[in-house]
């Protein structure tokens, strides 16, 4: 192994162990989207679904892990390792998270391309797989930088004892967020293709839009809209449009659906769908990858939902979450608590409102909801035929019922 390697490799080995050691973590939470069902196999599960694809998904970032660029700036993470930056958070997630570390986003890319790529010479073949390979791994990583900028800190001069640390633990999560995107976007504009190009576009306008929606306190942390009458589900389609926004806030499953989408399920649905345009197949196929990834997105986030309400997990739950949305729903005395805290989500107990909601049938409805996505996305699955890597996908889903 060439030196240069293993120098990066020790660089963030050292990192990674001394994230584990500390256990000081910061109590802020964003939207915490995940998007992968919360099982204690899925380790395993990811594994078995690797020999399909023939590739190791689960190390899909190791190769900016090893870059000369993300060495430089690990060397400088490790200073903020005893901070309470948000940043350190999501490092961790990255870098050490037991099985949660391995996400499926690029893995179901890549079963989904095996389940549509005709039959084509080999060189033709191997130049396809290679484009759906990079797009899978450039969707990861425009993910994971999304998320590191999310994590940024609004800080008011003078009102912190930890003011310098954080202005620097600021400019690291910029420089590395900064750095995911323009990557990923330079192997997105290296795979030469118009189409697709436009896709992701829609999607990193997606990501950037829901940046704005709703409400948020002095540290951006999102706020739920007033709860109002309005209910039923928020429709979508594979539209390029700008997502409509009309009557969402206040309604439970409109408003949660909308912020997944925003935060991370149209990226997801367009890197389906791009795949499968890479493959050649017609629009009716790349609609229908689409909704798959979106509705495969918006079941798992429900399921991580309702773990942050039925395990002994002390990790905060976020305010916009499905469960929260819906007690709100049925008592809205829980948005006037939470209104009173719209400066700083912090100064809520959380504890007493996690009570309040378990009292209401918010899990219940978080339950169908978390259901509903699963049937779709088993729908559109089964459009793509009955062969390994589509069956494989669709055991990913029903694991998590």
């Amino acid at each position: 192994m060439p030196y240069a390697m293993i120098r990066h490799l020790r660089r963030t080995v050292l990192l990674t162990q001394q994230i584990r050691l500390e256990s000081t973590m910061t109590n802020l939470t964003h939207e915490d989207y995940v998007f992968r069902p919360p099982i204690t196999q899925w380790s395993n599960i990811i594994r078995e679904a690797e020999k399909i694809v023939g590739y190791p998904t689960s190390f899909m970032n190791l190769r900016w892990l090893l870059s000369d660029e993300f060495a430089n700036m690990a060397v400088h993470l490790r200073k903020i390792v005893n901070s309470n930056h948000p940043l350190m958070k999501t490092t961790k997630s990255v870098l050490y998270n037991e099985h949660n570390n391995l996400q499926p986003w690029g893995l179901i890319i890549l079963l989904l391309s095996k389940a549509v790529n005709p039959t084509m010479p080999s060189l033709q073949a191997n130049k396809v797989n290679e484009s759906q390979r990079q797009l899978a791994e450039l969707t990861e990583m425009l993910r994971t930088g999304h998320s590191i900028h999310k994590g940024l800190l609004n800080l008011p001069i003078g009102k912190s004892k930890d003011f310098d640390t954080e202005v620097f633990a600021n400019k690291i999560a910029i420089l590395i967020g900064d750095y995911l995107l323009v990557t990923a976007n330079g192997m997105l504009a290296r795979l030469k293709n118009q189409d697709l190009s436009y896709l992701i576009s829609t999607a990193l306008r997606d990501l950037s839009e829901g940046e704005f929606f709703g409400h948020r306190d002095s540290q951006n942390m999102p706020l739920p809209g007033k709860p109002s009458s309005i209910l039923g589900a928020y429709e979508f389609n594979s539209d390029t449009l700008p997502f409509d926004v009309t009557n969402v806030l206040g309604a439970p499953i409109k408003e949660w659906t909308l912020r997944t989408l925003y935060n991370g399920g149209s990226l997801f649905g367009r890197g389906c769908e791009g795949a499968v345009l890479l493959a050649g197949r017609g629009r009716d196929k790349q609609e229908k990858a689409y909704l798959l990834g979106c509705h495969l997105c918006l079941a798992w986030q429900a399921a991580s939902d309702i773990q942050k309400f039925t395990t002994g997990n002390k990790e905060t739950f976020s305010l916009v979450s499905a469960p929260v949305l819906f007690a709100m729903n049925q008592s809205p005395q829980l948005y006037e608590k939470i209104e009173k805290a719209q400066n700083d989500v912090r100064e809520l107990d959380y504890d007493a409102l996690k009570d309040s909601i378990l009292k209401t049938n918010a899990l219940e409805e978080t339950r169908r909801l978390f259901s509903k996505n699963s049937e779709l996305a088993l729908k559109y699955a089964d459009t793509f035929g009955n062969c390994e890597s589509i069956n494989t996908i669709k055991s990913l889903i029903k694991t998590s019922l």
